[in-house]
């Protein structure tokens, strides 16, 4: 099986999401969230994650912007109909990861990719702490 198979959506869409990372928006997050703290990005699977003072807080893959959620603010995120980001593995088993779509006017709202980064950032502050195995 191909490396765009495994992702379970549509071939087109898989190719796009191993594809470089959209630079615009990965500067557009970095430049809109500059106040929140020092951020960062870091290649994952054909996407980026993105971390402020060291904690992941959001993720680039297909073409979106997916921001951390926990049970906390799982609420605020279900209210807006936020998509949780899930792929398809191989075996058609679907794995879902506690990222949620970011709503439409973070592209174009510097004040609100900052409203929704920091209750992302909250929530990764929430989590616990991995260790690193020997």
């Amino acid at each position: 099986m191909d490396r765009a198979a495994r992702f379970g959506r549509c071939a087109d869409d898989a190719r796009r999401a191993l594809m470089a990372v959209d630079a615009g928006l990965a500067d557009w997050v970095t430049e809109a969230c500059a106040p929140l703290g020092a951020i960062s990005r870091k290649r994952l699977f054909g996407g980026a994650a993105l971390y402020c003072d060291g904690f992941a807080f959001a993720i680039l893959a297909y073409d979106a912007l997916w921001f951390k959620a926990d049970a906390e603010s799982d609420a605020v995120w279900d209210a807006i109909g936020a998509e949780r980001f899930s792929v398809t593995r191989e075996g058609g088993k679907v794995q879902s990861i506690n990222y949620r779509r970011a709503p439409d006017d973070v592209y174009d709202d510097a004040e609100a990719m900052r409203e929704w980064a920091g209750l992302a950032i909250a929530a990764s502050r929430r989590a616990p702490v991995k260790r690193k195995k020997r």
